[in-house]
């Protein structure tokens, strides 16, 4: 390929001398390529005179097909780089109990078994912590609540519906539906979320205080907690599908949605192999 892109820096330069300069080699290297390009079109494609040099009438003709294999070769080269950077890749995630038990196994096998040398490091958090985890580069990208990522870039994903979780023998086991007003006056056990919690800003739109007694940043915690009968809470209805815990789990009246999304900071500049588990994510989950 080197007597192609010889060939081509020669027209662009209009000079053997510039084309050798710019790419590093002697005017007579350039000559020896151009001659075996020649040698291999069966043709002289180049006219050299004391006033420069100019195509041939073959030249003219060869020069967009020169051209094409030129770029289609470099466009390889890219590529081949690209995918090595994949191959080798690590993939920083910022992430939460409810995703990261759920979603991300799944997720992560059947990436692996496109690419399979791809490392995965998963850092624990919660939204506020995990937007500061992307601000910072520690992780590529993170699943938040989009409306907690300020000044990051996010695509959503699903919305989730919140459920309450109840002691097997509260009196308010028996009811179809609990309400925020029943909740809030029981001892609440609080998932802490950063500074966006959906439960909380539910609480507030009704005027109301629950009263909290304990603050955990881990779901299964909490269940542990309210099956020893320490509370009431309100988890994600996506975290309870594989655990076996005695406690009871309600409907929320009225229902508390929360929505689960992808935030990154510049997703061009994100490391290859984060960014195509992104668009992996993304087709599987949206």
């Amino acid at each position: 390929m080197k007597q192609y892109y010889a060939f081509l820096k020669v027209i662009e330069r209009g000079s053997f001398t510039k084309a050798a300069a710019e790419l590093g080699y002697t005017q007579s290297a350039i000559s020896q390529m151009i001659q075996a390009l020649e040698e291999e079109m069966g043709t002289t494609l180049i006219y050299r005179s004391r006033k420069g040099i100019t195509l041939t009438t073959d030249g003219e003709e060869f020069l967009p097909f020169i051209t094409r294999v030129a770029n289609s070769h470099a466009e390889l080269i890219e590529k081949a780089k690209e995918m090595q950077g994949l191959a080798n890749g690590h993939i920083r995630i910022g992430t939460f109990t409810s995703v990261s038990s759920n979603w991300l196994p799944s997720l992560m096998q059947d990436f692996k078994h496109l690419y399979p040398s791809v490392q995965f490091h998963l850092q624990q958090g919660e939204y506020t912590s995990i937007v500061k985890y992307i601000k910072e580069g520690s992780v590529d990208f993170g699943f938040v609540n989009p409306d907690a990522a300020e000044d990051l870039e996010t695509v959503v994903l699903k919305q989730d519906n919140m459920v309450a979780i109840l002691p097997e023998n509260h009196p308010l086991a028996n009811d179809s539906t609990v309400t925020l007003e029943d909740l809030a006056k029981e001892p609440f056990i609080l998932l802490e979320e950063g500074e966006l919690n959906e439960p909380l800003n539910a609480f507030k739109k009704k005027g109301l205080h629950p009263n909290i007694q304990y603050r955990v940043i881990d779901d299964y915690t909490i269940m542990s907690m309210v099956e020893s009968g320490l509370g009431v809470s309100i988890l994600s209805e996506m975290v309870m599908k594989k655990v076996r815990n005695r406690f009871v789990i309600k409907e929320v009246n009225p229902p508390i949605i929360r929505t689960i999304g992808i935030a990154y900071k510049n997703k061009k500049t994100l490391p290859i192999a984060s960014r195509y588990f992104i668009d992996f994510i993304i087709r599987k989950l949206s």
